[in-house]
């Protein structure tokens, strides 16, 4: 048996965007669908609350103030998350396709979870300098639910790159 070490320096190969934007989507209704189950089942709460909070990044934090189910700001949030799963699994698909990460699907889950991880860390350590209110949403669940993320839109990637057809 042969063994193989891939090198994982920076090669200029550009990415395939449609199935990275494909791969962002899905990994969004993923994560968005885990979120609002915990919110219900286990926290308790209001799933509109997680809609209000998200949507409040594009509309602002009076949109937290809203008691009832608004079928603006439900579509606000889903576009701000849609938008925001397919720009990061943008960047995934650069990190993948430039260092060479696709050799194995070990290594997409890998990497996948270490971009979980880190945006996680971006988004309610980092971003919620700006957004104060998604520092609420801190947890192991969050933490969870991105690193699902990460390993879904890297394996959906890795899946459907369309440079590769060995796989």
């Amino acid at each position: 048996m042969e063994l193989q070490l891939h090198r994982h320096d920076w090669r200029r190969r550009w990415p395939d965007w449609t199935v990275a934007a494909a791969a962002g989507f899905v990994a969004g209704a993923v994560l968005m669908v885990l979120e609002l189950l915990w919110a219900t089942t286990v926290s308790g709460e209001s799933p509109w609350q997680l809609l209000r909070m998200v949507a409040a990044i594009a509309m602002g934090p009076q949109t937290l103030e809203a008691g009832t189910f608004s079928v603006g700001v439900a579509a606000v949030a889903l576009l701000t998350h849609y938008l925001l799963g397919v720009v990061f699994a943008l960047v995934l698909a650069v990190v993948i396709a430039g260092f060479s990460y696709d050799t194995s699907a070990t290594m997409i889950h890998t990497l996948g979870a270490l971009f979980g991880f880190g945006l996680y860390l971006f988004n309610f350590h980092g971003m919620s300098q700006f957004f104060p209110w998604m520092a609420d949403l801190r947890g192991w669940s969050t933490l969870i639910a991105h690193l699902v993320f990460g390993m879904t839109a890297a394996f959906l990637y890795w899946k459907f790159d369309r440079h590769f057809t060995d796989r």
